[in-house]
């Protein structure tokens, strides 16, 4: 073995026993593995992340150069030019259009509410965090957490706040992926165990193949024309929707869905994971991002099934306000949650293709609520 390598892994070895926060730091990347394999939790990021955690710590070089402009490292690389400039969270979002399904919400257009109620916890931990001493920028990006969708929070943070993508990301992803632990003791609290034993008849409206088409356009418009800055997120997903939905173009909407968002996913797990070392991941600002984010998503889950509420004061044919709680856009996890509390209260219910409207609205109002915080500040 060369003798340099030898010295190399000495000097390692050396620098982990100096440095406890490195030790502790491999087994936060542990215990996200762990997660992910054993509890099933967003695997296909927990995995990367946590492997990007450990790897980082141990051998810093990997992302040597990221944060002074010339890049030497391979994950400096993969973060310089793909990351901090969007270009991977944008892509990840034409994925995510193509494996999209918005006839739910087309069937119900009124679930638009429900999305964009669902984005009031961004908006108010917006102000908490300005409040707690963060910058304008910062708050933006810990607020956006609350909207629980990843490609929007990766790419609003990525250019308003670089130096908190690792916390941030990790926070959103985190909060996703615990969506069946963290939304049904909100939901239950704000509800009735009638209101949620409440059936919702199968939505008979059909929504024509020309309506199909026209959705993902006239969205792109809208966003481009309203709020200019939502026009990358908003307009790569009703492109890869559109890829979806027009008939023509089989192979692409499966390629998007499948292996070119698969490979995306990874890179960005293993970058946001290699942002995470410990000088900059254990501090106290960490801490209060993970709280605040906490917060965010409470409220916006609150929000929702709120709005549902509200909305059922005008209806004669109730709407099950479960629902509502899926407006976050964590997709489709907090639409499985609406399901799975709705047949514990009736076992009747089938309240899953419904949910998927909320959802589906949720995930168009936080890159909404993303192109709001770009227009303003930056």
């Amino acid at each position: 073995m060369d003798v340099g390598n030898l010295s190399d892994l000495a000097a390692g070895f050396k620098d982990l026993g100096a440095d406890p926060r490195i030790i502790l730091m491999v087994v936060i990347g542990g215990v996200l593995i762990y997660l992910g394999i054993a509890k099933g939790f967003e695997p296909l990021l927990l995995l990367p992340i946590g492997m990007g955690i450990i790897l980082v710590n141990l051998y810093p070089p990997l992302m040597e150069g990221a944060f002074e402009g010339r890049p030497e490292g391979i994950l400096a690389w993969i973060y310089s030019y793909g990351i901090k400039n969007g270009i991977i969270p944008l892509l990840i979002f034409l994925g995510v259009g193509a494996m999209a399904d918005f006839t739910p919400l087309l069937s119900r257009p009124i679930y638009f509410l429900f999305g964009a109620a669902a984005q009031i916890g961004v908006f108010i931990v917006f102000l908490i965090a300005i409040a707690a001493g963060f910058e304008i920028e910062e708050a933006a990006c810990v607020g956006i957490i609350g909207g629980s969708d990843g490609p929007p929070t990766v790419y609003i943070t990525a250019i308003l706040a670089p130096q908190l993508l690792g916390p941030i990301t990790l926070a959103a992803y985190a909060y996703m992926a615990l969506v069946p632990i963290i939304q049904p003791p909100i939901v239950r609290l704000l509800t009735t165990k009638k209101e949620r034993a409440i059936v919702m008849k199968p939505e008979s409206r059909e929504v024509s193949r020309r309506g199909a088409l026209a959705f993902p356009v006239l969205s792109f418009v809208t966003a481009a024309v309203l709020i200019p800055r939502s026009a990358p997120l908003v307009g790569m997903l009703m492109f890869g929707n559109l890829l979806n939905v027009s008939g023509v173009t089989h192979r692409l909407a499966r390629s998007a869905s499948t292996v070119f968002i698969d490979v995306l996913t990874f890179l960005l797990g293993l970058c946001v994971g290699a942002l995470m070392s410990a000088e900059v991941f254990l501090r106290p600002q960490t801490l209060a991002i993970l709280g605040l984010a906490a917060l965010a998503f409470a409220v916006s889950t609150a929000g929702g099934v709120l709005m549902a509420k509200f909305v059922n004061l005008f209806r004669k044919e109730p709407i099950n306000p479960v629902i509502g709680a899926a407006g976050v856009s964590a997709v489709p996890m907090a639409a499985r949650v609406a399901q799975k509390l709705g047949q514990e209260a009736n076992p009747e219910n089938f309240l899953l293709m419904h949910a998927m409207g909320p959802n589906m609205a949720g995930v168009i109002a936080t890159s909404v609520a993303a192109g709001i915080f770009l227009q303003i500040l930056s």
